[in-house]
């Protein structure tokens, strides 16, 4: 079985995006596109970590319920969240009802504010992680790395929760640390130009 499928338009895309229908636009024009703005990472962050012994379908699917029970997943307003919206959470069928997974959330909130107030933002933190890219292995060839590895170490040691190797690569191949797109695949040089052009947070 190859690496790549042929796209709507003729073009090869990587396989995975084949699996399910959504999973096309979400491949075509957001993953491995570089993101800078921190709520938006504190997103990504908190659904890989939702997605753990789940698929992504099932988190894409309610991506919007996720965004509308966390307050678009602003970090400042959702370290503030009580046990009552725990219980309000683990009520809301749009979401995954994992207590574990949705006090992690809360914790992890906190810990951002945290992150935030020592280094300036949460973008300059986390990219400071972008691995040098002579290093990395071929695309998709792998499901964590040295630099997941010590971001996850590095994260759990500042007190963050649900954020294992794994989840931390997933995380750096949806948010452009990384172009995990496999070479063939006709959005990889698009993305190779978005990184290009991004202009990496220092604070």
């Amino acid at each position: 079985m190859g690496e790549t499928i042929e796209g709507p338009d003729g073009k090869p895309r990587c396989r995975w995006c084949g699996v399910a229908p959504e999973f096309l636009a979400y491949h075509d024009g957001e993953w491995g596109v570089p993101v800078a703005d921190d709520h938006a990472l504190f997103e990504k962050l908190c659904l890989e970590g939702f997605q753990s012994g789940l698929s992504w379908r099932t988190i894409l699917a309610k991506r919007e319920n996720f965004r509308r029970a966390f307050h678009g997943f602003d970090f400042n307003r959702v370290a503030r969240f009580t046990e009552a919206d725990v219980t309000r959470l683990l009520r809301d069928e749009g979401i995954v009802r994992h207590r574990g997974k949705i006090e992690a959330v809360i914790n992890n909130a906190r810990r951002a504010q945290d992150l935030v107030e020592r280094e300036g933002s949460l973008a300059a933190f986390l990219w400071s992680y972008e691995p040098d890219e002579r290093e990395l292995p071929e695309p998709q060839s792998v499901s964590t790395s040295t630099t997941s590895i010590a971001l996850s170490k590095e994260l759990k040691k500042r007190g963050w929760k649900f954020i294992g190797p794994t989840t931390v690569y997933a995380f750096m191949q949806a948010t452009g640390l990384i172009n995990d797109h496999v070479r063939a695949c006709a959005i990889r040089s698009d993305v190779e130009r978005a990184r290009r052009n991004f202009v990496r947070p220092d604070h």
